[in-house]
């Protein structure tokens, strides 16, 4: 079985994202039901909602949405990973109304649409460094070139869960694994990162991949981070550009294939149900 630690909704009659107009091919309604009807016909039985880079008005109302879908009977829904902006002054306070609300499990601030010091400045460090004793994770989402970002916040913030998202977002399509290879060593050092495999379809050429194509990105990244620190995400519906929840599922037990029993569990369900305390 699985946990699916990177759902995103779209709901665009209550909530606003500005960057859909700039998406065409994901700029419609995604919703738990369309979501959930694959998810568990493949074997998948928890799921961590992943914020959706709404407007920035809208973040809290997120929250409430996911939560709300996760009330519903029989839902897959275990908890979210919410939006949050560590630049500004009042994410302490944010913080504080998060923590007592055992719903949300982490935090993600996208970085790798906004200029690369935003996660460079004082205030934004000195927030995410507040993580640590809270349980609450942060999700790093960077291009290859970035990931040297990331390291530092790792560093700057070492009692701070951090976690990987998309492999690194290496550029499959293009056939580029340097210096994504080697950035990836790097970050994997960092005991206090942990690396998602999620979605990864989605960096290849929608037409013309196959499992060998994703084979040397997802190894590396396993190899580098180590079958304890390692998690699955399906990052639906952004895999739809890659060929949707089922293919992208079913790529996954094709490439760990020749992995132990243990060793798939720990990767697909059992490192998030112990990094987040899903039971």
């Amino acid at each position: 079985m699985i946990i699916d630690t990177h759902l995103h909704l779209v709901d665009q009659s209550a909530l606003r994202y500005p960057w859909l107009a700039g998406a065409p091919a994901l700029n419609r309604d995604f919703s738990y039901e369309e979501y959930a009807a694959d998810a568990r016909r493949s074997g998948i039985e928890g799921v961590l909602h992943m914020e959706v880079d709404v407007d920035p008005a809208d973040i809290a109302a997120e929250t409430a949405y996911v939560k709300s879908v996760a009330g519903r009977a029989g839902s897959l829904l275990r908890g979210a990973i919410a939006a949050c902006r560590p630049e500004e002054a009042g994410f302490e306070a944010y913080l504080e109304t998060v923590k007592a609300d055992p719903f949300v499990k982490g935090f993600r601030r996208v970085l790798h649409v906004v200029p690369d010091d935003l996660s460079e400045g004082a205030l934004f460090r000195q927030n995410v460094k507040r993580l640590a004793g809270t349980g609450l994770t942060f999700d790093l989402v960077v291009l290859p070139h970035q990931i040297p970002k990331a390291i530092a916040l790792a560093d700057l913030a070492p009692d701070v869960q951090f976690v990987l998202d998309h492999c690194g977002m290496p550029d499959i399509k293009g056939n580029a694994e340097h210096p994504w290879r080697e950035h990836m060593e790097a970050i994997a050092k960092r005991p206090n990162v942990v690396g998602k495999i999620s979605g990864v379809v989605a960096y290849a050429d929608p037409a013309t991949w196959t499992v060998e194509t994703l084979k040397p990105y997802v190894e590396h990244t396993i190899s580098s981070f180590g079958w304890d620190r390692v998690i699955w995400g399906s990052d639906w519906p952004v895999c739809t550009l890659g060929g949707g929840l089922t293919t992208w599922i079913a790529a996954t037990h094709a490439l760990l294939a020749g992995a132990s029993d243990s060793e798939r569990t720990r990767l697909l369900s059992g490192n998030a149900r112990r990094l987040w305390r899903l039971g």
